[in-house]
């Protein structure tokens, strides 16, 4: 077994690049590929990508998307410390409208949870960001908002970073975290998708479905879709030499479900490369 995953050599004038080795194939932990996409892909000097030949999903509407049903294993699956929060009368969920819709959002805004638009709709956005707070108080994500989250949000609950100083991203991999980070203070956090740590298949050889632990640096990035060995990425920001990215996908569930890399959905990765903010030489600290 390999404990790395699939890279593909990528040379340009002045650049020697290890291509999308996470590429993204189905959310089943554990499942192979049988005849993965091709890498249509090279990569020119300025760092960007032509488009790929093949048709690209949509990124116009991707809270219309409807997230696969994956059926995690038990070791991929989070470890909550609590029950789900679902019983209350008046819990929010997925679907719900109106002004205590709105209220959530602006609360979840205020605390640094990535949620798109106050618009007094819960859609995707909203319960990626209710899985993130849940993360980081201990609960079950499972994406409603009853007494224990609303507990959790009336008591601020945020992630600490671990480091002081500089900007740069930090993925928690034990609670399926990104957070941005500046001078030691976490200003965004988003719910996100790794490594399952399980293996796959690919072409014969099996590998490990692994994000690995390290300090990093995004030293490659494509601004679009990209075309990997084992599915597309949306906008990938690559960060590890074995094809590791920060990318955008249509399904980022509460747990680990990745080959590798580090999923956010489309509307955030749009928004990570508007603002800035994970631009080239940006550090980044998988732990």
């Amino acid at each position: 077994m390999k404990s790395r995953h699939i890279t593909a050599t990528v040379t340009s004038a002045a650049l020697l690049v290890l291509a999308a080795g996470c590429g993204e194939g189905p959310d089943q932990p554990g499942a192979s590929r049988a005849t993965p996409p091709s890498a249509t892909s090279t990569a020119p000097s300025t760092g960007a990508a032509p488009a790929p030949t093949m048709a690209s999903p949509s990124a116009a509407s991707p809270t219309s998307a409807s997230p696969p049903s994956a059926s995690p294993s038990a070791s991929s699956s989070p470890s909550p410390s609590s029950p789900p929060d679902a019983g209350a009368r008046d819990a929010l969920r997925r679907g719900d409208t109106g002004d205590a819709v709105r209220a959530l959002q602006e609360r979840l805004d205020r605390l640094g949870y990535w949620v798109g638009e106050s618009d007094g709709t819960f859609g995707l956005l909203t319960e990626q960001a209710v899985y993130a707070v849940q993360k980081a108080a201990g609960l079950r994500p499972d994406g409603i908002v009853g007494a224990k989250t609303r507990a959790a949000l009336d008591d601020g609950k945020r992630p600490d970073a671990r480091s002081t100083d500089g900007h740069l991203a930090e993925v928690d991999l034990d609670r399926q975290l990104l957070m941005i980070v500046d001078d030691g203070e976490v200003s965004r956090i988003f719910n996100t998708s790794t490594g399952t740590f399980e293996n796959y298949t690919y072409q014969g050889e099996t590998y490990l479905a692994d994000t690995p632990r390290g300090k990093w640096t995004i030293d490659w990035q494509v601004d679009g879709w990209r075309d990997g060995p084992l599915g597309r990425l949306y906008r990938p920001k690559y960060f590890q030499e074995q094809g590791i990215a920060i990318h955008g996908y249509t399904s980022v569930p509460p747990y680990p479900a990745s080959h590798g890399c580090v999923r956010v959905t489309l509307p955030a990765m749009d928004w990570l490369w508007a603002q800035d903010v994970l631009p080239k030489k940006t550090r980044v600290w998988v732990y």
